[in-house]
């Protein structure tokens, strides 16, 4: 699995790695070295190991290792994608039991910041550590790892829309983006100002769907 020039298109890069991904999945060597990551992952409740420890952990050789991936960073990349990709399949069978649209967007916003809030009886080292680290050192990339999860709002939010439920000449699209960002990055410091009384999924929802101005108010 080898990275995708920094060149190409948001779109192109997803593509790219739409396809990778499916190579990269289907290979029983590669699943090895995923299943050994995630392993020491669980066991140590953070992404802190080395690729040695990886590799024995697999039964491998350093050097197979290096012929599938560029090294931990590309490794955990995988592993993100992966999480992402479930949480994403997990939301949309959630809302499959939603018949309004604006229900399931609400179930989505909720279910999504509940997935990525720190929570001391789960450990989610990869959207409480290597996320927030990504988003700083490549947001592009980023974008692409949640490609699987912005399609999901997406589609959710183009179908609020239809229903009639957001404004005239709102982009539902980027509408989708912006909730996306906005619910992960408020899930990773998911607490008050006096550390009391932490963010709720519905002070998140409500800030998403209403805003923060008073009805009658106009910019």
């Amino acid at each position: 699995m080898r990275s995708t020039g920094s060149g190409l298109t948001l779109q192109q890069r997803i593509d790219a790695r739409s396809v990778r991904t499916t190579k990269l999945f289907g290979s029983a060597q590669v699943q090895r070295f995923l299943d050994a990551a995630r392993a020491l992952i669980t066991q140590r409740g953070s992404t802190d190991f080395t690729m040695h420890e990886v590799v024995d952990e697999a039964g491998q050789s350093l050097r197979s290792f290096y012929l599938l991936f560029d090294g931990k960073h590309e490794l955990l990349l995988a592993l993100y994608e992966e999480a992402i990709a479930k949480v994403a399949g997990q939301i949309r069978e959630a809302t499959g039991n939603d018949a309004d649209p604006l229900d399931k967007l609400r179930t989505a916003v909720e279910l999504l910041f509940e997935f990525c809030r720190p929570d001391p009886g789960a450990h989610r080292p990869l959207f409480t550590e290597f996320a927030p680290r990504l988003l700083m050192s490549d947001p592009i990339e980023i974008q692409v790892a949640h490609a699987s999860l912005f399609e999901l709002l997406a589609d959710l939010v183009d179908a609020a829309d239809v229903a009639g439920y957001l404004r005239a000449g709102t982009r539902p699209r980027r509408l989708a983006a912006m909730t996306l960002q906005t619910v992960m990055f408020v899930a990773q410091g998911a607490r008050s100002d006096d550390g009391a009384h932490p963010i709720t999924a519905t002070e998140v929802w409500n800030l998403c769907a209403f805003g923060v101005l008073s009805r009658g108010v106009r910019g």
